[in-house]
Parts: C-alpha cells; sequence; structure tokens
C-alpha cells in the first residue's frame, strides 16, 4: 500500500500567491543553509587540506561528491516523494545534513569525509532542494520566473554565512563549527511542515492535470497522471469499478443480475467482498502505475527537449561548481587574507541575489521567450570567466566576483522556468529529478579534474579556462530549440494525418 503524508487540495489553476508564499519562504531558507553550506564548503577546502595534507585533487572530492549527488539524486527523489510524499523526504533530506556534519567532527581522513560530508549532506541536499523547488513550480505559473528568484536569492546570504564560518572555525576548531553548522541545518525541519501538495484539476472535474509531483494526488491512480491517460480515468459511481474480472473464472462484477440478489442481500458477505476486491484493485494498480513510472524515466531519453536541457544543465552546473570551489583557494594563491578571501564570497551571495531578483522580473515579463535570456547569461559567464586569469589582486579579483555574480544569478534564476517551459506535459519532478541526475554523475570529475590542473600547471588559471569552456558548451544545446520545436509540430502534423485517414 502506498503511504502518503496528506491530500492534495484541488485547485482548477495555480494560485499564484496564497499557500504558495509559504513554499517560497521555505525554499529560501534552503537556499540560504543547503546552496549557502556548498559555498561554503571553499573555507573547509583549504581547511582540510591543510589539516590531513592532502592535495588540491583529493580534497576536491569531498565537494565534488556532495554537489553530484545534491542533483544526481534526482530519480531517487522523485520516487521517494511519489511514495511518501513531499513533507516526509523533506524533513528526512534535513536529518541527513544534520547527522553528516555531526559525524563529520569526528573525522580522521579524507576518505573519511568524503562519506560524511560528500555523501550524506549530498543525499539531504537533493531531497530538501528538488521537493521545494518542484512545489513551487506548482504553486506558481504567471510568477514562478520571480519566484523562484526570491527564494533563490536565499543563498545571497552567503555574504554572512561564510564570514560566520571563517569565526566558528577561528573560535571552535573545524570541528566544532561542522556540529553548529549541523545544529542549524534542523531549522528546516519545522519549515518542512509548511508544505501542503497540490494538484490542479480541469473545470470539468474530469481531467486531473498534475503539473509537478506526482504525490500532489491521492491514490495509484493520480500518480501516472501526466504521463498515460488510461491510468487516470474518472472513476465511476457504479460497483463495478472495485471487481476484478479473470479469465477462466465466472464473472465477479456485482451488477449482473444474477448475483446481485444474492450478494447483496447478504450484507457481511457484501461488505467483505466490496473490501477484498477494492484492495486486489488498488494493489494491481499500484503496481502497473509503478512499471509505467520507470518507463515514464526511460520515454524522456527520446525527448528532444530534455535532451538539449540536459546538455546544458549538465556543463553550466560543473562551470559553476568549479569556480566557486577554487575561489578562495586562488584568493590564498594571490597571498589574499583568508578573512579577506571569505568577503569575495559574501560579495558574489549579495550580487547573485539581487542579480536573481531583477533577472527574474525581467523574464516574467515575457518580452522574449525565457531561454533566450537563459541562453545570453551563459554565454556571459563564458566571457567572463574567459578575462579571469587577468585578476592578479584583490580589486581585480573582486571585479571578476562580480561581473560572474551577476550573469551566475541571471541563469541561476532561469533554471526551473525554462525547465518548466521545455517538460511541458511531462511530470516535472521526473523531468527535473532525471535531467539532474545525469549532471550530477557528469560534474563528479569537475573539481577534481581542475585539482590535478592545478597541481599539475601550481596555477588556478586552467581552472578559469575549464569553466569558460563548460559554459560555452552549455549554451551551445539551446539553439537547438527552435529545430525541435519544429519536428515536434511536424509530428503532431503526421498524428493528425494518420487519425483523418483513419
Amino acid at each position: 500500500m502506498l503511504k502518503r503524508d496528506g491530500k492534495a487540495r484541488p485547485y482548477t489553476k495555480a494560485l499564484d500567491g496564497g499557500w504558495g508564499w509559504m513554499i517560497v519562504f521555505h525554499f529560501f531558507l534552503v537556499n540560504v543553509f543547503v546552496v549557502g553550506m556548498i559555498k561554503t564548503s571553499a573555507i573547509f577546502f583549504v581547511v582540510f587540506q591543510e589539516e590531513f595534507e592532502s592535495t588540491s585533487e583529493q580534497t576536491g572530492w569531498i565537494g565534488s561528491i556532495m554537489s553530484s549527488l545534491s542533483i544526481a539524486a534526482g530519480p531517487l527523489v522523485a520516487i521517494i516523494a511519489d511514495t511518501y510524499g513531499d513533507k516526509t523526504v523533506s524533513i528526512l533530506g534535513a536529518f541527513l545534513i544534520s547527522g553528516g556534519f555531526l559525524i563529520s567532527s569526528q573525522a580522521t581522513s579524507i576518505p573519511f569525509l568524503c562519506v560524511t560530508i560528500g555523501v550524506l549532506p549530498g543525499l539531504g541536499s537533493a531531497f530538501l532542494y528538488q521537493v521545494a523547488a518542484v512545489l513551487i513550480s506548482k504553486y506558481f505559473k504567471k510568477r514562478l520566473a520571480l519566484c523562484t528568484a526570491i527564494a533563490r536569492s536565499g543563498m545571497g546570504l552567503t555574504f554572512l554565512l561564510a564570514p560566520f564560518t571563517k569565526f566558528l572555525i577561528d573560535q571552535y576548531d573545524w570541528t566544532g563549527a561542522l556540529i553548529i553548522l549541523g545544529a542549524i541545518i534542523l531549522n528546516l525541519v519545522p519549515t518542512s511542515m509548511l508544505l501542503r501538495p497540490i494538484h490542479i484539476t480541469s473545470n470539468s472535474n474530469s481531467d486531473i492535470k498534475d503539473e509537478g509531483s506526482s504525490s500532489s494526488a491521492s491514490g495509484p491512480e493520480a500518480e501516472c497522471g501526466a504521463e498515460t491517460s488510461h491510468c487516470n480515468k474518472p472513476q465511476e459511481s457504479t460497483i463495478r469499478d472495485y471487481t476484478i474480472q479473470k479469465p477462466g473464472q465466472p464473472s465477479a462484477s456485482l451488477t449482473d443480475s444474477q448475483n446481485q440478489n444474492k450478494e447483496f442481500n447478504d450484507g457481511p458477505d457484501r461488505k467483505r467482498l466490496l473490501l477484498t476486491t477494492n484492495e486486489q484493485s488498488f494493489e494491481k494498480k499500484a503496481v502497473l502505475c509503478s512499471c509505467k513510472q520507470y518507463l515514464s524515466f526511460i520515454s524522456l531519453l527520446k525527448n528532444p527537449f530534455f535532451c538539449i536541457f540536459t546538455w546544458s544543465l549538465l556543463f553550466s552546473r560543473l562551470a559553476y561548481l568549479v569556480t566557486n570551489l577554487h575561489l578562495v583557494a586562488i584568493a590564498k594563491t594571490l597571498g589574499i587574507d583568508m578573512m579577506d578571501a571569505s568577503y569575495l564570497l559574501s560579495i558574489a551571495g549579495i550580487t547573485e541575489s539581487v542579480s536573481q531578483i531583477i533577472f527574474g522580473w525581467i523574464a516574467d515579463r515575457n518580452w522574449i521567450r525565457k531561454y533566450h535570456y537563459y541562453k545570453s547569461y551563459l554565454i556571459g559567464c563564458c566571457i567572463t570567466n574567459l578575462f579571469a586569469p587577468l585578476a592578479t589582486t584583490f580589486p581585480l579579483l573582486m571585479t571578476y566576483t562580480i561581473f560572474s555574480a551577476i550573469f551566475s544569478g541571471g541563469h541561476l534564476a532561469l533554471i526551473m522556468p525554462v525547465l518548466v517551459d521545455l517538460s511541458e506535459e511531462s511530470v516535472t519532478h521526473r523531468f527535473y529529478g532525471l535531467a539532474f541526475f545525469f549532471a550530477g554523475i557528469a560534474i563528479l570529475p569537475g573539481p577534481p579534474i581542475a585539482g590535478w590542473l592545478h597541481d599539475y600547471t601550481q596555477t588556478y588559471v586552467g581552472s578559469f579556462y575549464f569553466s569558460s569552456t563548460c559554459f560555452l558548451l552549455s549554451s551551445v544545446s539551446l539553439f537547438f530549440i527552435p529545430l525541435a520545436e519544429r519536428w515536434k509540430k511536424q509530428r503532431l502534423t503526421r498524428r493528425k494525418e494518420d487519425c483523418n485517414q483513419l
């Protein structure tokens, strides 16, 4: 039997407000603590390198595993959310991150930290982030870009979190800092209780449009809502919905006139029969829809829009991760004080927050297609990182950080709106989950490769060029969206012609 954490509230259209603002508030805090935690790992990168006398390549695996799992666990999050509900998954994610930090305070080696800071917080981050991101896309449509930008601007509070983390390390050593940060993460448990499931119904109340997680509806039929039409048929009021006809056996239909008097006159037998057949029908449909969920993941691989988005996401996340993890280390090689280096993260966080809100508001004006904005911001990131090796002093490095944060904020604000536009009829949880799964697997070797480049060349110039190349490759796939739309129109035309011939 499938378990749920509450019935979804049916609406005929997205709220674009109301309780959705509570979801935005939770998503904002997730960005403050989860994304901020990933960004401040650049400070721990230097600390762990000195503490365990490891190379940049070895230490890079910690942040690489954490960042990779935080997005690669997408399909797992989608399946668990379908089964147990968004609220339960989000709470579990908070406990995984907090527990991982607590255990990490007893670490004695880099491999130990790869598990306790890499695996556990990585999975927890995926649980928290994906659930909030998908749920906000179900509550908002017209204001989706702006609300996503407001929520993601929470990562801008890194300007407080980075110096605070450095202060904790100075006062309590890195072990005490991890314990305190783990306790702070537990604040996401009560905010996760704010996550109310929702699903959108048509005006006729006969078709259920599940725009995000299928966990928004109750029962196994709703779980297959967007993938198949026959798995989500309107329920009839007659009792034959709850009976099963098996081949080779007499009909079990309670509407048969020969059996009606015999079965219905005996009250207890009738109730027992109804209960048995209803449970059998529920279990059968649950197994059927579980198979269809698996097939829905496979069918996405044939979707050109999915391939385009995944390619772009893969390289953009890889480039963004490399530059953020190495920013403090780059400053250190230039002889900049660690506290001053932490201010670079602060400035980057503030700038990203402001740029996300501004660019999110602009995208919601719908002057041009959202993916055009997204593409231009990726190209801006490419050009910025191309000139980054010229930043050899603190003022120049600060200038690079500001421009990089402006364009990064723009493309980060539009990831979810572009995903929703391209996913169309696909279930957003699965589109999101599978796309981020491939991106997470691909970025796993990214930081170690950048670390190896530093160990080999004794400079971080290679990291800048590596990041610039990845941003360029990320933007290339978006130029193929018009071709994909043309292919889609031709396919629809052929289908209409085939239907007319029949």
